[in-house]
């Protein structure tokens, strides 16, 4: 079966299935998606992550249908009207519609139309109907006239309900149908009474367009006002004439009465049946591609918020910002213990700015602070005016960061266990600061969904969600690596082939045993075997271990080659990490082995080259512009500085300093056609913005970044 899966995955996704077939070997025997991507490149011919997670994906989606299959023909057995025939076609088919088709018969009936009309004897009336053998209707028409059934009409009724139900569970007649909602249109209306309770939707109370030109948030949008209420929403073919003619030449056999019959049953069958079945099919799969571009739109977000720059371990006071509750104060150590903890008045309505500004300067030097960082929630810019205005006796950087998920994460068990003697205020002030030094290590503690970076994340399928965020989660804890003496068991769930349970056994032995001093040593913690082990080693780093190679990418059964490495050159590995005239010398071709090829030793050399480095970019300082304070300062044609907070498939939300974000729709990303906001900005960019319009109403702020002198 697994050969049989690699050949319907290599088709879909169009790769060589000698590709395919030991991807799907290795994720059958536990390995996860950044080992095989990144430690199994001979295997699978370089497949990088999203090929392999695209194979998981579909082997998942096979593996289901598989089941559902067996579980049909069971069904179909049960009830001993199973033919070779049937099963041959069950057997053969891999879609998903036609194996429901040719269930479809064999279902228990839902409709209690075509079961009475059997229950009246009428059946043999509906087959001589269907037959079309005669130009007239039968004439023992008057015969099927007894008990409920009251006159001819009456007969005729009962049998054209029989032959609805045939032509229902027809494949051929289903696949037209379907043909004729290939060019669907989508039609949504305000329903009559909710104009002014469901006026966000106003976009949509009278809206149509072609279903396959939808995009995905127009529809998500459409989709939510259906389901508040707001809106009725359907899906119909463009051209219904055409479809019903589809089922006429299905089912026309002769012209004349018994046809005419044929004919009303085919209009009752679309209109009752099949119509609202296909249509039902058609807002499902709508929905479900409209929800898989939006989870790629978030996912790709949250890949861009996890790997924005850390500060890197520096002492940092961090600040939660307010008015009428003050500023929350924290003074965080180079690992992002908490030292001190306080809270300042500032700004209205106490205005104690002088104190505020000594108690600054006083932490700064006291705890001897070389970063700043600032929520940017409420009272944001007035707190960083404050900050930056002072004068201190050391070097300092000032960095406003996003609080999205702060007050999440402080409410948290996580935050609780990790704080039990503080209160929730103080718990998101260390967030906030720590988020500054390694927004990774922080952020996985809060669950992606509360972080602000999506789009209609409440209305896509949530679990469709939550296993490509937490895939993207994993994916850029993996490409970072962590540090396996400091890193927090949240952080060490999301590496390679351990989970929480393996997390804590992690951190319990360190607790007991002291920091590990070389990668061998994991193999001494409860429960984490040589599986385990061969998918986490790579991934965790030990600096200042016993052996260097333990804070690198180079996976612990690789040692070996490049223990040969620096044998052949006459030197240590540490005279091979740190001299790059002695790694010139390298031949890489000549360390080929049957189990080790050219795409491992290239990486093996590019980590000796830079040894654990931090994939991330460097962190930058960034200002707004100090002569705006609020909406009504804005003018148009303002050219400002501004921060990406948001990217969506229409365009991307800027913060320019205010509490309202501007968007810059998709036309006004750049001079030429953009179809990906993401090809031209990412999360947290610093980028330069020109005021289109405001509208200080609906406090909507229209922004560009049109011109050469903005891009």
């Amino acid at each position: 079966m697994m050969t049989s899966f690699a050949t319907l995955i290599s088709e879909a996704l169009q790769l060589p299935e000698k590709q395919v077939l030991p991807t799907i070997e290795l994720l059958e025997s536990g390995a996860t998606i950044p080992f095989i991507s990144r430690y199994r490149k001979e295997r699978t011919g370089g497949l990088n992550e999203v090929q392999v997670a695209s194979i998981q994906d579909k082997l998942e989606k096979f593996t289901e249908l598989k089941a559902r299959k067996e579980s049909i023909l069971k069904a179909i057995e049960k009830k001993q009207k199973l033919t070779p025939e049937l099963k041959e076609r069950i057997d053969a088919s891999w879609d998903v519609n036609e194996i429901e088709d040719l269930y479809l018969p064999f279902k228990n009936k839902q409709t209690k139309r075509s079961e009475t009309a059997r229950q009246r004897g009428l059946e043999p009336l509906a087959k001589m109907l269907a037959a079309q053998n005669a130009p007239s209707l039968p004439g023992s028409l008057s015969s099927f006239v007894k008990g409920d059934v009251k006159n001819k009409e009456d007969a005729l009724k009962g049998a054209r309900d029989i032959i609805a139900e045939w032509i229902n569970e027809n494949n051929r007649a289903r696949n037209a149908v379907r043909f004729a909602f290939r060019k669907a249109i989508i039609r949504s209306k305000v329903i009559k009474g909710k104009e002014e309770e469901g006026a966000k939707y106003k976009n949509y109370f009278q809206f149509e367009e072609k279903l396959s030109h939808c995009q995905s948030h127009r529809l998500l949008a459409i989709r939510r006002g259906e389901t508040e209420g707001y809106l009725q929403v359907s899906i119909i073919p463009n051209d219904e004439t055409a479809c019903l003619e589809s089922l006429y030449r299905i089912f026309r056999k002769k012209e004349g009465e018994c046809w005419e019959q044929v004919k009303l049953a085919i209009q009752d069958a679309y209109k009752r049946l099949l119509k609202p079945a296909i249509e039902s099919e058609y807002a499902h799969s709508s929905k479900l591609k409209a929800d898989e571009e939006a989870i790629r739109v978030f996912s790709e977000n949250l890949r861009q918020l996890l790997l924005a720059p850390p500060l890197g371990q520096k002492r940092v006071l961090g600040i939660d910002p307010g008015f009428r509750t003050g500023c929350k104060l924290v003074c965080l150590d180079a690992q992002g213990n908490l030292l001190h903890n306080e809270t300042i008045y500032p700004h209205p309505p106490r205005n104690e700015r002088k104190i505020a500004e000594r108690k600054l300067q006083q932490l700064v030097e006291t705890y001897r602070i070389e970063a700043i960082s600032i929520g940017n929630g409420t009272a944001s810019r007035e707190t960083e005016q404050l900050v930056t205005n002072i004068r201190y006796t050391r070097p300092l950087q000032v960095f406003v960061v996003s609080e999205d998920g702060a007050s999440i994460y402080s409410a948290s068990p996580i935050a609780r266990a990790e704080f039990p003697d503080y209160d929730i205020t103080v718990r998101g002030a260390v967030s906030i600061g720590r988020r500054l030094m390694d927004p990774l290590a922080e952020l996985v503690k809060i669950d992606p969904k509360s972080i602000g970076v999506g789009q209609y994340q409440h209305t896509v399928d949530q679990t469709l969600l939550k296993k490509s965020l937490d895939q993207t989660v994993e994916s850029c804890v993996n490409l970072v690596g962590v540090n396996v003496n400091t890193a927090s068991k949240e952080l060490l769930t999301y590496i390679s082939g351990l989970g929480p349970a393996l997390a804590q056994n992690i951190i319990d032995y360190r607790t007991q045993n002291g920091a590990f001093s070389c990668r061998e040593e994991l193999k001494k913690v409860p429960r984490l075997g040589n599986k385990a082990f061969e998918q986490c080693a790579g991934f965790l780093r030990i600096p200042n271990g016993s052996n260097p190679l333990d804070n690198s990418a180079v996976h612990p059964e690789s040692y070996s080659i490049v223990q040969h490495m620096s044998n052949d050159l006459h030197c240590t590995i540490d005279d091979l990490i740190h001299k790059k005239s002695l790694r010139a010398q390298i031949v890489p071709e000549k360390y080929i082995n049957d189990r080790v090829g050219l795409p491992t030793l290239q990486d093996i050399l590019k980590e000796l080259d830079k040894p654990g480095r931090d994939p991330r970019n460097e962190i930058k300082e960034f200002s707004f512009n100090p002569n705006i304070h609020s909406i009504e300062d804005l003018t148009e044609g303002m050219i400002l500085p501004g921060i990406v907070t948001n990217i969506t498939n229409f365009g991307c939300f800027v913060d320019i300093g205010l509490k309202e974000n501007g968007l810059v729709h998709i036309s006004e990303l750049s001079d030429s056609f953009v179809s990906d906001p993401n090809a031209i900005v990412s999360l947290h960019q610093h980028i330069q913005v020109r005021v289109l319009s405001v509208d200080l109403g609906r406090k909507r702020i229209q922004l560009s970044m049109k011109g050469n002198k903005i891009q």
